[in-house]
């Protein structure tokens, strides 16, 4: 028998539609507007700014052209991104999920000192200068594809957030487990992952978006473009043509109309289309997981 709604909970629901469905909007013009706004000649952009809909003589492309200039260098730095994303991201995962079990374990007698010590660490930073010596100088890193990998494997604030889901599995299980001859790391692999799927969901896109997003430690460690990432290659390109409006408009010299805005937005889509794209088949664990961290009452 269908129960029928009341009008306040009917009204509730079409409250609810309308607060969500303006938020959705609120999240998708822009994006839409850039997408738009890339394949807009420049001339339009200045004079008219940003449109919703552009008309037919007003579409260029040569923001693409210009960005895509060097197929090779984007295609070459696109390779660098995904490994260093693919590599960083799986041994990230692993190193703060194991992490984040043994500090939830009841059994550990030191995981309350070994937490402090994590958590110490987020309260200091030694500074930029001892860092880059560091790396550079007893770590090796320069030019060397492992400096995009190995400074973002390990983050305390996703460490906490593994041990606070990992807190609410039963400890039970664990005990049954023992009882029955696994070892740690038997159990670690075929009860707590399988059981942990929306944490690592969560992690997962957190640790993907800073490989994919970071671009200060290859300016910092990368001097050669072979090993330059997707986000810095694009940076370059970008102070490359705003270079040569500068020196154009102090010299004189006409270089065409440099579609400056444009290419902004180009690069934007370029850098941002497979994240978006990777989103949706997440979406379902990333929702779930937003509780992860949740402090229990």
């Amino acid at each position: 028998m269908k129960i029928k709604k009341g009008k306040d909970r009917v009204a509730f629901d079409a409250l609810s539609v309308l607060l969500v469905g303006l938020f959705s909007l609120c999240c998708i013009i822009p994006f839409y507007l850039i997408v738009v706004g890339s394949f807009t000649s420049e001339h339009t952009i200045v004079t008219e700014g940003y449109n919703f809909f552009v008309k037919i003589k007003d579409l260029s492309v040569d923001a693409y052209n210009i960005a895509l200039r060097n197929p090779t260098s984007i295609v070459k730095a696109y390779g660098v991104t995904i490994f260093v994303t693919v590599v960083g991201t799986v041994i990230s995962i692993f190193m703060t999920t194991m992490t984040g079990y043994v500090l939830a374990r009841k059994d550990f007698p030191w995981r309350n000192k070994f937490s402090f010590f994590f958590f110490f660490t987020t309260l200091f930073n030694g500074g930029l200068v001892p860092y880059y010596i560091l790396c550079t100088k007893y770590l090796n890193f320069t030019n060397h594809i492992y400096a995009l990998i190995l400074p973002g494997l390990f983050t305390v604030w996703n460490m906490i957030v593994a041990k606070s889901f990992m807190s609410g599995i039963p400890f039970e299980m664990i005990e049954a487990a023992k009882i029955d001859g696994a070892g740690d790391f038997y159990i670690y692999l075929h009860i707590i992952l399988p059981v942990s799927k929306p944490l690592i969901a969560t992690l997962t896109l957190f640790v993907a978006l800073a490989y994919w997003n970071d671009w200060y430690n290859c300016m910092l460690f990368m001097s050669t473009g072979e090993t330059w990432n997707l986000q810095y290659t694009l940076q370059n390109i970008l102070n490359s043509s705003e270079a040569l409006k500068k020196i154009a408009a102090m010299t004189g010299m006409q270089v065409g109309q440099m579609p400056s805005e444009g290419l902004k937005l180009a690069m934007t889509v370029i850098a941002t289309g497979p994240i978006v794209l990777l989103y949706p088949f997440l979406q379902k664990y990333f929702v779930k997981g937003l509780t992860v961290g949740a402090v229990k009452g």
